[in-house]
């Protein structure tokens, strides 16, 4: 990897660089950006030959993401690992053909062989050779509300995570880190719980019907005029399936003859409402402004295959902080591509909608935009507002045609009363207007809380991925065999974590994903750290090589640190 070298940011803001001075190598040191600097090559391990060109006339702040390069002798022994784990899969496979050693797993009996097959033969192998030895890391129930602590309900298994027994007893006070609580809002006491109740007593609980029949209640009007206020744009709607809000709303606004520019790491309710429109879909890579031009200028110049008529229309699709990388979507930039180039931006803030801007309104509140340059406004109400659901944004003719076209809003069932009431509650005290200081308190919580832990972890040595900003922080694991052994030493010390890994991530970037959120005080971080760094030690997880910077040296010339 080519770098150039670091330059100061005109407020004075240092970015991160190796702080002897050298340029980061491709086996480690440290692979960062910030869009105050020169344009400079950055590549991700998956992306080789990845350009970045940063306008910093778009952004009124320091733009700051590090990716440290995965070291070449972790990448090397992580895909050793994956083959180890498929050989022996497949000697197991060998004698559970021929009952030496019992299959758990379905499959195909041999009456049914000359059908379709029912289970694909990957997919199950992955599962039952590579899946079923972490297993127990998944689907842990809980009994207690998802807030800063929780309770688990203890199992074990006696066949290798096939099967599970409970055992009765209960891990009490395990610290969460992995819920998107946020902003802390998944509470069973307080303003919003108290609401919540009286809604059910007044409501009931379901509605047993959609909005346009006999599901509309004077609660979702009132949300939905909430939900437009708070971000700022003319009209709103709301649905009960955050999933639902995004995989059955982009059929409604494209077809055919339409084109669809995907980020390459959306979510999978993104890629299935697209999948579902029947629009051409073409996906630039994650966050590279100059791939989505190139894609948009050869969508203008070409038009659509064989024809070569224009595109009835162009859809920019991406998400305000994806979960899976901590990063933030570069939304000054392309907003302004999408201006250039005559398109329409679809911006999903699942994630992002409560967790960043300095009054909780998202990815647009953080960079200081017009909420009014982005044409649909999607976001989820399970996240920052501990409820359910999702919601749409933008111009009354917007809406308006979704409550007519929208599969979502014709035939799914309303959102539920006290769930409505949680999310009307919690937004008003984002917003100030129950007449207290607590929502700017818990943003302000959830923002320290952020840079602290990211900090201390840089610090210790792991490596992490993503915007400085943002309370999504993954931590490398890299080998299969990490992820199981990290979340069970984690939960020995009664602390929760998700653990994530291929298919979901690149075959050599499994990772711990941790969620800050405003609820976790500052004891509770410092007893998460320190698990951490001594897990760290016992499976050798510091794979970092970023050089610890140098006390209150501020940003130097590449000159006076090498005579220094």
């Amino acid at each position: 990897m080519t770098e150039g070298s670091a330059s100061k940011p005109f407020n004075g803001d240092p970015c991160h660089r190796a702080s002897n001075g050298k340029r980061p190598s491709k086996n480690g040191f440290v692979k960062s950006h910030c869009l105050f600097q020169q344009p400079q090559k950055y590549r991700r391990p998956r992306d080789k030959n990845r350009n970045v060109t940063h306008n910093s006339s778009l952004y009124k702040k320091p733009y700051v993401e590090s990716y440290e390069e995965t070291p070449l002798l972790v990448a090397v022994l992580t895909y050793m690992g994956y083959g180890v784990l498929t050989i022996f899969g497949y000697l197991r496979d060998f004698l559970r053909h021929w009952n030496i050693e019992k299959c758990n797993v379905a499959r195909e009996r041999d009456e049914q062989k000359d059908f379709v097959p029912l289970y694909q033969d990957f997919e199950n192998f992955y599962t039952r050779n590579l899946y079923m030895r972490i297993r127990d890391n998944w689907n842990r129930p809980l009994c207690s509300v998802p807030g800063a602590k929780m309770d688990l309900v203890e199992r074990v298994t006696h066949d290798y995570n096939w099967t599970f027994e409970r055992t009765g007893k209960v891990l009490k006070d395990v610290i969460n880190m992995g819920s998107y609580n946020y902003l802390g809002f998944a509470e069973n006491v307080g303003a919003c719980a108290d609401a919540a109740i009286d809604t059910t007593q007044k409501y009931g609980v379901g509605v047993g019907s959609a909005r346009c029949e006999m599901g509309n209640l004077d609660i979702h009007d009132e949300l939905e005029q909430l939900v437009a206020r708070f971000l700022g744009v003319e009209s709103s709607m709301s649905f009960g399936m955050g999933f639902a809000t995004n995989s059955m709303n982009i059929p409604a606004l494209t077809g055919k003859g339409c084109l669809i520019l995907s980020d390459e790491l959306n979510h999978a309710s993104l890629v299935l409402g697209a999948r579902l429109s029947g629009s051409t879909i073409r996906v630039f890579k994650h966050n590279n402004m100059q791939s989505l031009e190139k894609l948009l200028r050869d969508a203008i110049v070409h038009g659509q295959p064989r024809t070569h008529r224009p595109w009835k229309k162009i859809l920019i699709v991406v998400e305000g902080i994806y979960s899976m990388e901590g990063s933030i979507v570069r939304l000054p930039e392309v907003i302004a591509l999408k201006k250039r180039y005559k398109a329409y931006l679809y911006l999903d803030e699942a994630h992002s909608i409560g967790a960043l801007g300095p009054n909780g309104k998202g990815v647009v509140d953080y960079f200081g935009l017009d909420p009014k340059d982005v044409d649909i406004m999607m976001g989820t109400f399970t996240k920052s507002f501990g409820a359910a659901g999702g919601y749409i944004g933008g111009n009354k003719e917007l809406i308006d045609y979704l409550r007519c076209h929208s599969h979502s809003a014709l035939y799914a069932t309303s959102m539920s009363p006290p769930v409505a009431q949680q999310i009307i509650t919690s937004m008003k005290i984002i917003m100030g207007e129950d007449g207290t200081t607590l929502g700017a308190d818990r943003l302000r919580q959830l923002s320290q809380n952020t840079t602290y832990f990211r900090k201390k972890l840089r610090d210790m040595g792991v490596i992490i991925y993503g915007n400085d900003d943002s309370p999504v922080v993954p931590m490398m694991l890299y080998m299969p065999a990490k992820i199981g052994a990290f979340g069970r030493e984690m939960l020995k010390r009664n602390i929760g974590i998700v653990g994530v890994g291929f298919p979901a991530t690149p075959i050599i970037e499994s990772r711990a994903r941790f969620c800050v959120s405003a609820a976790h005080t500052r004891e509770i971080l410092d007893i998460v750290l320190e698990a951490i760094c001594e897990v760290g030690d016992l499976l050798q997880l510091k794979y970092s090589r970023r050089e610890l910077p140098l006390p209150s040296m501020g940003w130097m010339s590449e000159e006076s640190l090498l005579q220094d």
